[in-house]
């Protein structure tokens, strides 16, 4: 092993240009990135963005320096520009192998360390100054090469049982659009409540479990749960409660995901609780997962896409009776359990890669 400042390691590509109008099509921003994954699959915003943005290259490593905590790592799938709350990063082949590149990025080994230097409260932000002061320690050429190999082969592996979920949630989706389809409708509002999230003052956050869960928007969405919170409120303005479905209303829009327990939420969601006997959290959850295209083609701004509150609550879904509606949800949990299948053999596959990588990096990070 041998230790590396990270300016030795990688290349800080800083090329900007001023978007003109067919750059909208190339576009990538932070909101089209998911955490710990490398495929883009969203990109482009209806006109050209605002101001400077980074020049990207089919297959640069496109990293969020803004909230890094997110742990936004992805591939450039083409030639375009990129948000300037990232970087573009490019490899120094002659100390680290292209192909491991990538998966150095997104490890623990170097996110934990990068996280740590992030400086400002409500939007912590790594600076390149002091991110490359760092020092790495990485095996030799060989060993990354050999590393590289096993693990795309774990994320090959991983992208394949990923494909399979995403079809049995359509086949859910399918199901739900046959039963409902001569169903008549009605708004969002009448078989529930709703509470739009609000952003409480960024200096009552925390990370000492003091106060409630709190969630900004859908970084912390699971498969279908609320994952594991990271950050809390101490002092929450708007609260959901455990059952209820939350919905990202803002970049991007349309995503849903259901609360464990009691959060504070932020502007990026909405809370939309059952009613009893009227309505059921898994219908309500499968309802809006079903026209989350509608809900995300209804958003609205250039750069951020974004839906109001009557906009919300305007959506419509299929008014049937509570009886329907657990008809359909008795079929859907039986498909859950195909899907919790997948999942757990998903889980383990990112276990093991983690693991693999882990073992072959130092913990302890040097600052020069």
């Amino acid at each position: 092993m041998t230790k590396y400042r990270f300016e030795d390691i990688a290349y800080n590509s800083t090329e900007k240009k001023k978007p003109v109008e067919e750059d909208k099509y190339t576009y990538i921003g932070l909101e089209h990135l998911d955490p710990q994954c490398f495929e883009v699959t969203r990109y482009g915003s209806e006109v050209a963005p605002i101001g400077e943005k980074l020049v990207m290259k089919k297959g640069d490593v496109l990293f969020g320096k803004r909230r890094a905590y997110q742990k936004k790592v992805a591939i450039a799938p083409f030639d375009g520009i990129f948000s300037a709350h990232g970087m573009v990063l490019r490899p120094k082949e002659k100390v680290i192998d292209p192909k491991f590149f990538p998966m150095f990025i997104a490890s623990d080994y170097f996110l934990n360390s990068a996280i740590k230097i992030s400086v400002g409260s409500l939007s912590p932000t790594i600076n390149w100054s002091a991110l490359k002061e760092l020092e790495f320690e990485l095996p030799d050429l060989n060993k990354q090469r050999e590393l590289a190999e096993l693990l795309w082969a774990a994320e090959k592996t991983k992208q394949t049982y990923k494909r399979l979920i995403d079809n049995s949630h359509k086949l859910i989706q399918a199901e739900f659009i046959d039963i409902f389809k001569c169903i008549p409708t009605c708004k969002l509002c009448e078989l529930t409540s709703i509470k739009m999230g609000q952003s409480p003052d960024s200096k009552t956050y925390n990370k000492d479990e003091k106060g409630l869960p709190f969630y900004q928007g859908k970084t912390g969405f699971g498969n279908k749960y609320i994952q594991a919170p990271v950050l809390w409120c101490s002092a929450p303005t708007r609260i959901a409660e455990g059952g209820d479905v939350l919905l990202s209303v803002r970049a991007p829009v349309g995503d849903v995901n259901i609360s464990t327990e009691k959060c504070c939420i932020g502007r990026g969601l909405a809370a939309i609780h059952p009613i009893e006997n009227i309505s059921d959290t898994l219908f309500l959850f499968y309802a809006l997962s079903a026209l989350k295209s509608e809900i995300e083609n209804s958003g609205v701004g250039s750069t951020f896409k974004a839906i109001t509150k009557e906009q919300v609550h305007s959506i419509l879904i299929p008014k049937a009776n509570i009886n329907l509606q657990h008809k359909f949800v008795e079929f859907a949990t039986m498909q859950e359990k195909t899907l919790e299948a997948l999942n757990k053999t998903k889980s383990y596959i990112e276990i093991t890669a983690k693991s693999l990588i882990n073992q072959n990096l130092t913990k302890e990070v040097s600052h020069v």
